[in-house]
């Protein structure tokens, strides 16, 4: 996956190093972090687009985002496309959580999934949280999902 920043500058260390560097960095200026990744995905023509982030969150004090951006020409169901949007995140997640762990980092996944059963995506809400949780994650649906439903929603 490549990465990059809001600003469009690319993220040329691997990921784990990049985060590692970043919470130090964030820590040596007195902040406080909690991470919250999440992606979400929008339909073109024949292609799905997917964004998927990572969001630092400086208690109190604002945050940023690194965002990773794929494309597939697999035409998917809507379940499907929730399922994966998931899993890209949990895949992530997994990637930093040692990480997140050694710096007493708190961590949440977030699934651009809603709660309220009149909307479609509600479908795979079980399926996702299951998921989440089976992996250990934090989880958090709409509204309360902004990583994936505001963050990554502004990049795909």
């Amino acid at each position: 996956m490549k990465w990059r920043r809001l600003n469009g500058v690319k993220i040329e260390d691997p990921i784990l190093k990049a985060v590692e560097d970043t919470i130090k960095l964030e820590m040596e200026k007195g902040y406080r972090l909690k991470v919250c990744i999440g992606t979400d995905s929008q339909v073109r023509g024949s292609l799905v687009e997917f964004a998927t982030v990572i969001v630092f969150l400086r208690e109190k004090k604002g945050g940023f985002m690194f965002i990773s951006n794929s494309k597939t020409e697999k035409k998917m169901s809507l379940r499907e496309r929730m399922i994966t949007e998931v899993g890209k995140s949990v895949e992530i997640a997994y990637t930093l959580c040692d990480l997140l762990d050694r710096y007493n980092i708190e961590l949440e996944v977030h699934a651009d999934i809603n709660t309220d059963p009149h909307f479609q995506s509600n479908k795979a809400l079980k399926e996702a949280m299951g998921y989440i949780l089976g992996m250990g994650f934090v989880f958090k649906a709409k509204p309360n999902a902004f990583a994936s439903s505001s963050c990554a929603d502004k990049v795909v």
